[in-house]
């Protein structure tokens, strides 16, 4: 289902991410799904993407986080029933699917595989600017409509000072001759300010 939706267009995809984990085939599955994807792929983390969902993120060809997001990193876990070669078998095949688990994280962090590994081991936590700061996430989700109202708001403060500032001087020297002997368009010229109607 997955796979249908995903390739039912090429064009850029954002895939929106919130979960504990699940099966580490499947987030193997859709990781590969996600790199083979011919557009780019915007990962966005607005809760927690813990344990194999971490492994989907990475297949991101942007990966961003909300501020107050977490990513969780830590060894696979199994169930196993048998005599002591079961056991051992199990192990060996743990250590398999965490080398599977560490390439991911390799292949976009850059970092090493015995420094994953250890971060894996001791079950690593990560707010946002950590994630970043550690090569997991390229960076935050934005208030976009924040950032707007502020630019505007700066703006109209801007234009309101110096509209105030012009009247204030052409008030003050309303001569053509300042005290100083400077005219009253110089002075403003080299305030870089025009002359305001009168």
């Amino acid at each position: 289902m997955f796979k249908d939706e995903l390739f039912a267009d090429s064009g850029p995809v954002v895939i929106w991410i919130n979960s504990p984990g699940g099966d580490c085939i499947a987030a193997s599955q859709i990781y590969s799904m996600l790199i083979d994807y011919p557009g780019k792929v915007t990962v966005k983390i607005d809760g927690i993407v813990a344990s194999a969902a971490s492994v989907i993120a990475m297949a991101g060809t942007e990966v961003l986080m909300a501020p107050t997001a977490m990513m969780m990193i830590h060894n696979p876990a199994t169930m196993a029933f048998g005599d002591h070669n079961d056991m051992k078998a199990a192990v060996k095949m743990l250590d398999e699917v965490k080398q599977s688990i560490i390439n991911a994280y390799a292949i976009r962090t850059g970092l090493p595989d015995e420094e994953l590994s250890r971060m894996m081991e001791n079950e690593t936590w990560m707010n946002a600017r950590k994630a970043i700061a550690l090569g997991f996430a390229d960076g935050m989700l934005e208030d976009r409509k924040k950032a707007v109202n502020e630019m505007a708001a700066f703006s109209f403060a801007q234009r309101t000072s110096e509209d105030v500032l012009k009247a204030k001087l052409v008030a003050r020297y309303s001569k053509p001759k300042t005290n100083t002997g400077r005219e009253i368009s110089a002075l403003l010229e080299e305030l870089n300010l025009k002359e305001v109607s009168k």
